[in-house]
């Protein structure tokens, strides 16, 4: 067996066959199932061409079916691309085109959009669509149908550990990119690396696996969307365990279903996106205390953005004794970890320099431990290979230093005395006013505090004087408004003077992914808008 994704999955069937491996809706599949699911459409992939290093597109919302159609890929050493489902007709032509898929699986409610750009499949050597009880749209054959017909077992050749997986960026920020790993890579990086609990008691080699499977699965909730890749690294990671994966019916986010699902399924670990699933999840539980049984839920964890230090404290109110963690991490290095430092346990997360987690220097040394120089965090070890396509990106992102290959995610970063790394924000999202650098991911947590604010995007905008103003786009609580100069006074208690807010904008609904990824482009443009109009 080797470190491959595929022969890691079968080896955890033969173990547990009759354990339920997922769970959504009224559908649950056993280990077995979902193994014989996989295998009659990797059968059929291969029946049309598809092969090895052949990229599949998967443009589903959560179910068994997304799992299905990734182990597939992974069986005939085929690469599985998660497509964002909300992507308007040019940015999925685009990712159609970059991917160079060679086939595509999508729900049928997306079908308007595939056949908008369908001259973008021409190549594509085959077409499934599953029914969701839209109306179907007669792009490709029916997904179902073709599992029937096919062949449950598992009759594949040799794979390999060098076979190649690959998670397309949210284009939140840009065009979206292709990240492509190694399985052998991406395994150790975002899915455990063998050890359920993932606290770095990883396997040394790929027969070991069988033998962590634990006797009792630990049930996890993956809210965020699998096309997200957070979704799916928590999917495997608990799949390798023998646990149990949960996903909301729908692909729609609802507090009230994870909490009913955390109650009837018995959920032990529940991962969501940052502030945006966060909160609305603490409000339901204080409007509606008592009416759910939790007692199962040992921790709460959020991936893909980071908890403001009020909803982290908001957590631990409303699930006392629970663990509330940020995975802290990114497409280029996965989860590096991260813990809220002794003197503010609401505080963000702080790494700390060891063997594969650094801070360089724009000449790539070093940064000296108590310095103010601020460096780019850094990662070594179990990287992916480069960015699909795009050699320029690849070997900005990727670089050798000091003998060793290190990936740059883009994060900006400071080193204390003490070895410890505080990671100040994406330098792409930084604002530059009057000289002086802001990160975005501070200024919206400290806005985030403020009790009349539910949610807060935070950009620049140009200014003639100061090259750039920190404008804050904000959405009230309910049955409440944000004054300027009262949210303005409180954000001064903890930001330095240059990075408050000048201007405020209070949007009725923010814009986000259906990750919970803050959708950049969309509050800049609302904040350029506002100024133009004279309403900031």
């Amino acid at each position: 067996m080797q470190f491959n994704l595929a022969d890691l999955y079968e080896s955890v069937a033969d173990v547990v066959p009759g354990r339920t491996a997922m769970v959504t809706g009224d559908r649950r599949l056993t280990y077995a199932e979902l193994d014989d699911r996989a295998n009659r459409l990797a059968h059929h992939l291969a029946g049309t061409g598809v092969g090895p290093g052949d990229r599949v597109g998967i443009q589903l919302v959560n179910g068994t079916e997304y799992i299905e159609c990734m182990l597939a890929c992974f069986k005939i050493r085929a690469v599985p691309v998660n497509v964002n489902y909300r992507y308007v007709a040019a940015e999925l032509r685009y990712l159609y085109e970059d991917a160079d898929l060679s086939g595509l699986v999508y729900h049928g409610r997306f079908g308007p959009a595939v056949v908008d750009v369908g001259s973008a499949l021409s190549e594509c050597r085959v077409v499934l669509q599953i029914a969701d009880g839209t109306e179907p749209t007669g792009q490709g054959a029916d997904y179902e149908s073709v599992l029937a017909a096919s062949d449950g077992e598992r009759r594949f050749g040799p794979r390999s550990t060098d076979d190649l997986y690959c998670a397309y960026s949210g284009g939140t920020t840009g065009m979206p990119k292709g990240v492509l790993w190694r399985h052998e890579d991406i395994f150790f990086a975002a899915m455990g690396g063998g050890d359920p609990f993932s606290l770095g008691d990883v396997i040394s080699t790929p027969d070991e696996l069988p033998g962590r499977v634990l006797p009792t699965g630990i049930v996890t909730l993956a809210i965020p969307p699998f096309m997200h890749a957070s979704g799916h690294w928590l999917a495997f990671s608990n799949l390798f365990g023998g646990g149990t994966v949960v996903t909301v019916p729908g692909g729609r986010f609802d507090p009230t279903e994870v909490w009913r699902l955390v109650d009837v399924e018995g959920v032990n670990a529940l991962v969501v996106v940052g502030d945006a699933m966060a909160r609305p999840l603490v409000a339901l539980l204080r409007a509606a205390p008592g009416r759910y049984d939790l007692s199962s839920l040992m921790a709460v964890g959020s991936g893909g953005a980071a908890l403001s230090p009020s909803t982290r404290e908001q957590l631990a109110e409303v699930l006392p004794g629970r663990i509330v963690a940020d995975l802290f991490g990114s497409l280029e290095t996965w989860q590096i970890g991260g813990e809220a430092p002794s003197d503010d346990p609401s505080g963000a997360p702080r790494l700390r320099v060891d063997e594969r987690t650094d801070v360089l220097d724009d000449r790539l040394e070093t940064v000296a431990p108590g310095s103010t120089t601020i460096g780019r965090l850094a990662r070594a070890g179990h990287i992916p290979i480069g960015h699909l396509g795009d050699p320029g990106i690849t070997a900005s992102t990727f670089v050798e230093a000091r003998g060793r290959r290190w990936a740059l995610p883009g994060d900006l970063a400071t080193v204390g005395e003490d070895g410890t790394i505080t990671v100040l924000g994406r330098g792409t999202l930084s604002i530059n006013t009057m000289g002086e650098e802001v990160f975005a991911d501070e200024v919206e947590a400290a806005v985030k505090g403020h009790p009349d604010v539910v949610d807060a995007v935070v950009v620049g905008v140009h200014d003639d004087n100061f090259g750039e103003r920190v404008v804050a786009v904000v959405q009230a609580r309910a049955g409440r408004t944000v004054d300027v100069t009262v949210l303005r006074s409180f954000c001064r208690d903890r930001l330095t003077g240059y990075k408050i807010p000048r201007q405020v904008v209070t949007v009725a609904e923010m814009v986000r992914s259906p990750s919970g990824k803050p959708d950049y482009p969309w509050a800049r443009r609302t904040a350029t808008t506002a100024a133009v109009r004279g309403n900031l």
